[in-house]
C-alpha cells in the first residue's frame, strides 16, 4: 500500500495497492480496468488516508464524497457521519454541501420514540395525534443537542451549519450504502 500524491502539509492522499492479492481487471470492462489499474499495477482505490508516524494507515473517507472546504480543506463526511450515528436516536445520516455550508440529514428512529411515549403514558386509550406531536418535539430537541454535540467535536471547519430531519430512511444500494448521489444532487436543484 502507498499513498499516492500525498498532501504535503497532512500526507492525506489516495489509496493504493499493488500484489498477488489486488484483482486484474473488470471482467470484459476494458475501460473501467484502465481507469482504475495503472500500467504498472497499482489498483487506485478510491479511498483517502494517511500514514501515521508509526506507519499505521488511517482511512479517511472516499475521495468522490470528499468536500473541500472554503479555504481548501478536506472534510470528510463519513467521519461526521460516524459520529452522529452514534448518537442516541439517529437510524443513519448524511452530511452534504449546500451553498457553501455543510449540512446534515439525520434520520431518527421515529418507531423507537413512539414506543417510549406510548409506555410513559397511563392512559389506557393513546392519543395518536398527541403521540405524533410530542414525538416531533422530541426529534426537534433531539436535533438541537445533537448540532452542539457534533459541532462541539469535530474542528472548526468541519462544524455543521444545519441538521435537518430526515422522516424516511435514505435510499440504498444492494450492499445497503447510502445512494449518496441522489441527495447531492437534490441539494444541487435546490441550491439552482
Amino acid at each position: 500500500m502507498i499513498i499516492h500524491n500525498p498532501d504535503p502539509k497532512t500526507g492525506e492522499g489516495e489509496i493504493w495497492g499493488r500484489g498477488p492479492n489486488i484483482m486484474l481487471g473488470y471482467y470484459k470492462n476494458e475501460e473501467r480496468t484502465r481507469e482504475v489499474l495503472t500500467e504498472d499495477g497499482w489498483f487506485k482505490t478510491g479511498d483517502l488516508g494517511v500514514f501515521d508516524e508509526k506507519g499505521n494507515l488511517t482511512h479517511k473517507g472516499r475521495l468522490k464524497n470528499m468536500i473541500v472546504g472554503a479555504n481548501g480543506e478536506n472534510i470528510y463526511p463519513e467521519e461526521i457521519e460516524s459520529l452522529i450515528n452514534n448518537y442516541r436516536h439517529v437510524v443513519e445520516s448524511l452530511v452534504v454541501e449546500q451553498k457553501g455550508k455543510l449540512v446534515a440529514l439525520v434520520h431518527f428512529d421515529r418507531e423507537e420514540l413512539e414506543k417510549k411515549w406510548h409506555e410513559m403514558t397511563t392512559e389506557l386509550t393513546h392519543d395518536v395525534k398527541e403521540i405524533a406531536q410530542k414525538v416531533d418535539e422530541t426529534i426537534t430537541e433531539l436535533t438541537d443537542e445533537l448540532k452542539h454535540y457534533i459541532n462541539e467535536r469535530v474542528n472548526k471547519f468541519s462544524k455543521i451549519q444545519s441538521f435537518h430531519s430526515h422522516p424516511e430512511p435514505f435510499k440504498k444500494t444492494a450492499t445497503q450504502k447510502i445512494k449518496r448521489f441522489l441527495y447531492n444532487k437534490e441539494n444541487e436543484e435546490k441550491k439552482g
